[in-house]
């Protein structure tokens, strides 16, 4: 089972493109996030419409799509840091064209709505980083476990700031989580793909959905009632994709009441629903509209390890 592509990792001096392919972003947030990576020894560029609004949007649509397809053509530039996101990258990722890309590759960050961009770069065979974004790297501390981490895979190497809850060897690196209750034991080995549950969902049918087979499929969402949950996971079971993954990582749930109109708890419903099959299922993952928003690989091979004592999820890649 192979891997995507993944980009150049990055070196003192390289270009990061901070822009915003979403909805619009106060422009401190790219100030501070321009700053961090600056402090890690980066050159950033700000897009030019990084920081234009209409309506809800960072501009309209041509404006958007101009930063993201100039990012995407630079020749020396490594990253493309999306601000925020919100709602809007959907309108751009029939339009994208990947040909100078594929001579440049670069590493995309973002997670939320840039769940859409993540999904098209693996359409197009290239690994991507669901990770925190500009308002993280504003607000957050330097010491920030999240950012350092990001730190470390953009430029291939875990640091000892990192060391106590990231392990790392030749062949890879892993993160270690809690066990949950509900929690289904074992092991698989697979492709990990995934992002904001509603954003791929919008997706599906599409040229640019999420492929079951051989996935470690992980999820995230905010705002979203536990039934329109249950609803769009139910929509992967009754169309084939559950059956077809080769485990599953429920992340964080938030910014939603907990009324227990289904009869329990959200976690507790996504439960019922994937008691049958036979791979592991791990909840509570920290990924996701909080503060411990691991950074993920969408597209390196992974193993999963639900065991009893912990969840561990280990990328074989080479090198990090």
């Amino acid at each position: 089972m192979g891997s995507l592509i993944f980009p150049p990792y990055l070196q003192e001096g390289d270009c990061v493109i901070i822009l915003s392919p979403s909805s619009k972003i106060d422009k401190s947030f790219l100030k501070g996030a321009k700053k961090r990576l600056e402090s890690w020894g980066l050159e950033v560029i700000t897009a030019k419409h990084a920081g234009s609004s209409q309506g809800t949007y960072a501009g309209s649509i041509r404006q958007r799509l101009e930063d993201l397809q100039e990012a995407m053509d630079h020749e020396e530039a490594k990253a493309i840091l999306c601000s925020r996101g919100g709602y809007g990258a959907v309108h751009l990722i029939d339009k994208l064209d990947f040909k100078s890309f594929e001579q440049h590759p670069k590493w995309l960050i973002g997670f939320s709505d840039i769940t859409a961009l993540h999904n098209i770069f693996q359409q197009k065979g290239f690994a991507s980083l669901h990770a925190p974004m500009a308002r993280h790297l504003s607000v957050e501390p330097e010491d920030d476990f999240c950012s350092l981490a990001l730190k470390d895979v953009l430029f291939g190497h875990i640091t000892s700031e990192t060391a106590q809850a990231v392990s790392a060897s030749k062949t890879g690196f892993s993160y270690a989580s809690p066990v949950h209750k509900l929690n289904q034991k074992g092991i698989a080995t697979g492709i990990l793909r995934g992002g904001n549950m509603s954003v791929f969902y919008g997706l599906r049918g599409t040229p640019y959905d999420i492929p079951a087979e051989g996935t470690i499929l992980f999820i995230e969402d905010v705002g979203e009632r536990p039934h329109a949950v249950e609803r769009m996971m139910y929509n992967l079971k009754l169309g084939g994709i559950l059956e077809k993954l080769s485990g599953l990582i429920i992340g964080q749930f938030t910014e939603y009441e907990e009324n227990f109109s289904l009869g329990k708890d959200l976690y507790g419903a996504l439960s019922d629903l994937v008691k049958e099959y036979k791979y592991p299922v791990c909840f509570n993952f920290p990924v996701g509209h909080v503060a411990m928003n691991l950074p993920l690989i969408n597209g390196a091979e992974v193993t999963l390890e639900a065991g009893t004592k912990e969840v561990k999820l280990n990328f074989n890649i080479n090198k990090i």
